[in-house]
C-alpha cells in the first residue's frame, strides 16, 4: 500500500510550521527522542500515516547521511503539505527554537568572564565528554555488532587519531564503505511494503544534482577565491554531507572545520556543544553558535543563518531527492552492506574524537574525571534528561573552580 494511502487531507503550510514549532520548544532527549515524539504526534495521535510506512520513512532517514530526526520530520512536512513547501515549514519550526537559543548564548559568550564563569565553560566541556561517550558506547552497539565491523571501526579510528585532519575523515567513511561491500556478507533483513511520496522524479534528481554540484563545485571555487561567507558555506555544508550515523557525528567534522582553522577557541566550541545537549530540537542548531562565532560574516546573525542553513542543507537535499527512488534503491544488498561499514567507520571517527579533543581539552585531573563519569552513569544507568546532566555538570564546574 503507497503511503499517500494511509493519509488523512493535506494540511496548510502554517499550520504544519505551527505542530513542529511546538514540537521544537518541548522535543528533548536528542534525535532517539525525537522519533518517539514524532511517532506519538503523527501516527498514534494525528494518524497523519500508519505504524508501518513511519518506520518505512525512519529507515530511510537512517540510511542517509544527516540528522535523522530532522530530515523525518522534514519528510512528514513533504508528505502532509504536498511537497517541498511543506517539508521547509516543518523543519523551520522545529528547528527554530533551539537554533535561537544558541544564538543568543554565542551573543553572550563573549561577556562571560571571571572564575565563575571560567567554571561554568569547563562545567559545559565536560558534559561534552558525558555525552559523547555516550554516543559512542550506543553506537558501537548497535552499528558495531560483529568481528568485522569492530575491525572497521578499530582501524579507522587508528587512522583519524594518527592522521589528523577532515580529509583522513572522509578517506575513513569511504574505507569503511569499501570494506563493509566487501566483508559484511551475513544475511540482511529482509524488506517489506512500499514507500511513496509526493515527489517527483524529476524534482528528485534536481535535487541530487544541487547536492552534488555543491558538494564538489564549492571547493573548486574556493581555489579561485577566499571569500570569508562562502568558505563558512563550504566548511558546514561539507560536514552536513557527511553525517553518518548520528548527529553527534558532527562533532569531530565540525571541530577540523572551525577550530583547527582557527574560527573559533575550542574551549568556546566544546561549551556552546556541551550546552547544546540541554536545548529542545535538533542538535545541528549548534551550527548557529559556531557560525555567530567564527566571524566569516558581516554580522554574527548572517553567520548563524548561514552556518545553520549550510549544515542542514545537504541532508534535507538528498532525503528529498531520494524519496522517489527510495522504494527500490533499499533493496540492493550492496548499498546496504556499504552503509553497514560506513557506519561502522563513523564509530571510530567519533571514538577517535572522544580522545582528542574531547577528553584532553576537559579532563585535567581526578575531580574532572569524576565529574564527567558521574555525566556519564547519570545519562546511560539513571537515564537522566541531557538538560538536568548539563545543569549538575555545569553547576560542578562552578564549584570546581570557587575551591
Amino acid at each position: 500500500m503507497p503511503l499517500q494511502a494511509t493519509l488523512t487531507t493535506s494540511s496548510s503550510i502554517w499550520s504544519i510550521f505551527w505542530i513542529f514549532l511546538k514540537l521544537g520548544l518541548t522535543s528533548f532527549g536528542g534525535p532517539i527522542a525525537h522519533l518517539g515524539y514524532y511517532r506519538n504526534e503523527f501516527v498514534l495521535r494525528r494518524r497523519w500515516l500508519n505504524e508501518a510506512r513511519y518506520a518505512d520513512l525512519v529507515a530511510l532517514c537512517q540510511f542517509l547521511p544527516g540528522p535523522a530526526s530532522s530530515q523525518v520530520g522534514f519528510s512528514l512536512g513533504v508528505l502532509r503539505g504536498g511537497g517541498l513547501a511543506g517539508g521547509l515549514a516543518a523543519w523551520a519550526g522545529f528547528t527554530l527554537p533551539s537554533a535561537l537559543l544558541m544564538f543568543a548564548f554565542a551573543l553572550g559568550a563573549a561577556n562571560l568572564a571571571g572564575p565563575w564563569a571560567a567554571g561554568l565553560v569547563h562545567g559545559l566541556k565536560l558534559v561534552a565528554v558525558a555525552v559523547v561517550a555516550q554516543a559512542v558506547w550506543g553506537m558501537a552497539r548497535t552499528l558495531t555488532p560483529d568481528r568485522q565491523r569492530i575491525a572497521i571501526a578499530l582501524a579507522c579510528m587508528a587512522l583519524v587519531i594518527l592522521v589528523d585532519g577532515v580529509a583522513t575523515q572522509l578517506a575513513a567513511i569511504a574505507g569503511g564503505a569499501m570494506a563493509g561491500y566487501w566483508l559484511c556478507r551475513g544475511p540482511l533483513v529482509q524488506l517489506d511494503g512500499a514507500l511513496a511520496m509526493p515527489v517527483g522524479r524529476r524534482a528528485g534528481i534536481a535535487a541530487l544534482v544541487l547536492f552534488a554540484i555543491l558538494l564538489l563545485g564549492l571547493p573548486v571555487l574556493l581555489g579561485f577565491t577566499t571569500h570569508g561567507p562562502l568558505l563558512l558555506f563550504d566548511v558546514f555544508y561539507r560536514s552536513g554531507a557527511l553525517v553518518f550515523g548520528g548527529g553527534h557525528v558532527v562533532l569531530p567534522l565540525l571541530q577540523a572545520g572551525t577550530v583547527a582553522t582557527g574560527w573559533v577557541p575550542n574551549e568556546t566550541f566544546l561549551a556552546g556543544y556541551g550546552l547544546a545537549q540541554a536545548l529542545p530540537g535538533p542538535l545541528f542548531a549548534f551550527a548557529a553558535f559556531l557560525g555567530a562565532q567564527a566571524g566569516m560574516t558581516a554580522s554574527a546573525l548572517a553567520g548563524a543563518a548561514l552556518a545553520l542553513l549550510a549544515l542542514f542543507m545537504p541532508g534535507l537535499l538528498l532525503v528529498y531527492g531520494t524519496l522517489p527512488f527510495w522504494d527500490r534503491f533499499r533493496r540492493h544488498a550492496a548499498a546496504r552492506r556499504a552503509m553497514m561499514g560506513a557506519n561502522a567507520a563513523v564509530v571510530g571517527i567519533l571514538g577517535a574524537a572522544l580522545l582528542d579533543p574531547v577528553w584532553t581539552s576537559a579532563v585535567f585531573d581526578v575531580r574532572d574525571a569524576g565529574v564527567a563519569l558521574a555525566g556519564l552513569l547519570l545519562l546511560t544507568l539513571w537515564k537522566a534528561p541531557p538538560w538536568i546532566v548539563v545543569i549538575l555538570s555545569a553547576a560542578a564546574g562552578v564549584l570546581l573552580a570557587a575551591v
